[in-house]
């Protein structure tokens, strides 16, 4: 397998896990995978976000780590990419504001190529105007954005065309199985690991 090149884009308090988790799987996997957040260059740090559940109405947010950049947003050139990833968290209701994320998210899907979201990075798909005839899933609060951006809003795991989508962190599993299967990633069991039956 010939590794991809990938763009994941993060901002400060997005959910740590939903950054962390599919940054260090997809380079585990062999992809080359660059964080970008806008106004902020590589080797600078975007904060991350923990959203846990405690029995309130809705989530509680705790800091997070420090997340490094890999890459600067305004240096690179979407179309040297191969699949885009947009997390989770509260950093989409800003990121959505800056032109450069709007436009980054646009090429991907106009070159149709593969996208994964989770969480509340819909928020980002939904504001660039891509969501349109799609089925995905988001998190749960997010669901009116997206029908109103034209998707037709399911409760699991979705791929369909170009997109795969997740509505939170527990569902990693399935949702980075999903995005691998769209770029094609075979996942090659190492010597001494039995491969199943």
């Amino acid at each position: 397998m010939t590794g991809k090149n990938l763009l994941m884009v993060v901002g400060d308090f997005g959910e740590d896990l939903e950054i962390v988790v599919p940054f260090q799987a997809l380079q585990a996997v062999g992809h080359e995978v660059d964080a970008v957040c806008p106004e902020k260059e590589a080797g600078e740090k975007v904060k991350t976000a923990i959203h846990d559940f405690r029995g309130d109405q809705t989530y509680l947010e705790e800091r997070g780590h420090d997340f490094e950049l890999t890459a600067t947003l305004a240096e690179v050139d979407p179309a040297d990419y191969d699949g885009l990833v947009v997390p989770g968290g509260r950093a989409p209701e800003y990121l959505r504001t800056y032109d450069e994320v709007i436009e980054t998210v646009q090429h991907f899907f106009e070159a149709d190529k593969p996208v994964a979201t989770l969480c509340h990075g819909p928020q980002i798909l939904a504001a660039a105007g891509v969501l349109d005839g799609y089925e995905m899933t988001s998190y749960p609060a997010v669901r009116a954005e997206c029908e109103r951006a034209g998707c037709t809003w399911v409760d699991e795991v979705t791929t369909d065309g170009n997109l795969v989508t997740a509505q939170a962190w527990p569902d990693h599993p399935e949702w980075i199985s999903q995005f691998l299967d769209l770029l094609g990633t075979e996942v090659q069991h190492g010597e001494g690991v039995p491969a199943g039956d």
